[in-house]
């Protein structure tokens, strides 16, 4: 089975304007076929922005399946390319922070939402998901998703090893002065559970916050493949199944584990 090369789209986008932030997915996607890329990972709240009023987060909400998700997934099947896109959902009466993934035919695939909130404005903004572990599979890979805070929790991303995640998709709204997470915990999460993680950030300015970019693609071996400095870029890495493989026969965490001894974790 092949790499497969993933483009980590590294982006703040236009705050509040989900018409250009769909426009700069189309051309992001085009770079990243002619890279040859087959999967696409956005930031955190790519389609509307982050930092917005919680009035403006509930106006600009979308159903999972609504105007924004048909835009996406005409973007994806036009490209032939998987895309994970962040985004605030709407059911109902109820908001959620939420990320979904597109196949390269358009498909819906798999759509997650947050279930760790961070700080007062996240929990004034949103309801936090119940769903853990939210996977799919992608060219014969199995894909997980979490999104920012989430991947901050060792056993959260210690369920999607043990529920067979190879690639780990975290869109992120990483700010000041929480880098540490991008540079030494992503490594870390990807070596202890034995997976690949996707981190994409937003980076600049914006309310107040300012999100530190350092996206990266992480690997089971601990080593960083691929990493983005601190503006706006793209930049891709390779998903090896081979060494996914290889470092899993080499570091047998999950095989080692002895679960009778956690259960006071719980």
């Amino acid at each position: 089975m092949p790499p497969l090369r993933t483009a980590l789209l590294q982006s703040s986008g236009l705050l509040g304007d989900t018409a250009v932030n769909l426009k700069a997915l189309d051309e992001a996607a085009a770079r990243a076929v002619e890279a040859g890329a087959g999967l696409l990972v956005t930031s955190e709240m790519f389609l509307t922005g982050y930092a917005l009023p919680v009035e403006d987060i509930a106006s600009l909400a979308e159903a999972a399946d609504g105007t924004s998700a048909r835009a996406v997934a005409g973007i994806a099947r036009r490209h032939g390319l998987a895309v994970l896109y962040g985004y605030p959902e709407r059911d109902g009466g109820t908001v959620y922070n939420s990320a979904q993934l597109i196949g390269p035919d358009g498909a819906r695939l798999a759509n997650y939402r947050k279930t760790h909130l961070f700080g007062c404005f996240e929990q004034e903004a949103f309801t936090p998901g119940d769903t853990q572990v939210v996977q799919a599979d992608l060219n014969g890979l199995r894909i997980g998703i979490m999104i920012c805070y989430d991947v901050e929790f060792p056993e959260n991303v210690r369920a999607h090893a043990l529920a067979g995640t190879d690639l780990l998709l975290v869109p992120t709204a990483q700010m000041h002065p929480f880098q540490f997470v991008a540079e030494q915990m992503v490594p870390v999460r990807a070596f202890e559970s034995q997976m690949y993680i996707a981190y994409v950030n937003r980076t600049g300015p914006e309310g107040e916050f300012e999100f530190v970019g350092l996206s990266c693609l992480a690997s089971p071996d601990g080593v960083t493949r691929t990493r983005a400095g601190r503006g706006e870029e793209m930049v891709i890495g390779e998903v090896d199944p081979e060494l996914l493989r290889n470092s899993r026969e080499n570091n047998p965490y999950l095989r080692d584990r002895r679960p009778g001894l956690y259960s006071s974790l719980v």
